[in-house]
């Protein structure tokens, strides 16, 4: 009676309760992961493409910059170009859906800009 009292530890159902939440965690951040690093992408092209003069030309900067950067989610023609004293401001927002499983989504919603 006295050395079950003193054993403790993790059972073999909850090893695999454990395990199946470690690896579920583990695929939805393989998942993300690729989308943060897209914005991150996108981010650095937006800084980029700031040095632009005019809409058209900001826009192609930041096309060319997504064909490097392997940016999908976003083009040219969803920034929202605008002036702040003398300084080009290139901003963006737009959103990210990972399935899950079933009809679950994940949305990431993303938005920066070139401040």
């Amino acid at each position: 009676m006295k050395l079950k009292q003193q054993q403790r530890g993790l059972t073999f159902v909850g090893l695999l309760v454990a395990g199946l939440l470690l690896a579920f965690t583990g695929v939805i951040v393989a998942q993300v992961v690729p989308t943060f690093v897209e914005f991150m992408a996108v981010q650095k092209a937006a800084k980029k493409a700031a040095a632009g003069s005019t809409v058209s030309e900001v826009r192609s900067i930041f096309d060319k910059s997504a064909q490097v950067d392997n940016i999908h989610s976003i083009s040219g023609r969803d920034l929202e170009v605008g002036k702040e004293g003398d300084q080009v401001v290139v901003s963006f927002a737009y959103s990210r859906e990972i399935h899950l499983f079933g009809p679950a989504y994940l949305t990431m919603k993303y938005e920066g800009g070139s401040k």
